[in-house]
């Protein structure tokens, strides 16, 4: 499973910084792009360490998943787009109750919204994790 889960960690931040600035490209063609890479640089540095940090906790004590961490990405291009006066998005009803924070409708669905890079690795983490769940609490009980 370390070896899924730091591949995992190890493509986050890889793609982190360039989903920074689509982000805020989507919502703002001519926002500062030393702001944007600021904020990439923020990002993968900070979600990064947070991603690391949850992997290496025992999976019975994780207490989110790497996904919901990477929807709270989602500050870093909202401070970005806030900084330039970027007018919030229309969102539906569901994401902004799900979603408060995420003003711009950003926070990704799954690891592929981010970066379809994002989807093996993420994929082979959860299964991974999955399997040790159950040799650990043994298989499905009826």
């Amino acid at each position: 499973m370390d070896e899924h889960a730091t591949a995992l960690a190890d493509a986050i931040e890889a793609v982190l910084p360039g989903w920074v600035e689509r982000s805020v490209r989507s919502r703002l063609a001519n926002a500062d792009p030393e702001a944007i890479a600021r904020a990439g640089r923020r990002a993968a540095a900070e979600v990064g360490a947070a991603l690391r940090q949850l992997l290496a906790t025992d999976i019975d004590q994780q207490a989110t998943t790497p996904l919901s961490l990477l929807r709270g990405a989602v500050r870093f291009p909202t401070a970005v787009l806030r900084a330039a006066g970027a007018p919030a998005a229309e969102r539906d009803e569901v994401r902004a109750r799900l979603f408060p924070d995420d003003v711009y409708d950003l926070a990704p669905a799954t690891f592929a919204d981010v970066d379809p890079a994002l989807a093996e690795p993420g994929l082979a983490w959860g299964a991974s994790k999955a399997f040790a769940y159950l040799q650990r609490h043994g298989g499905a009980r009826a």
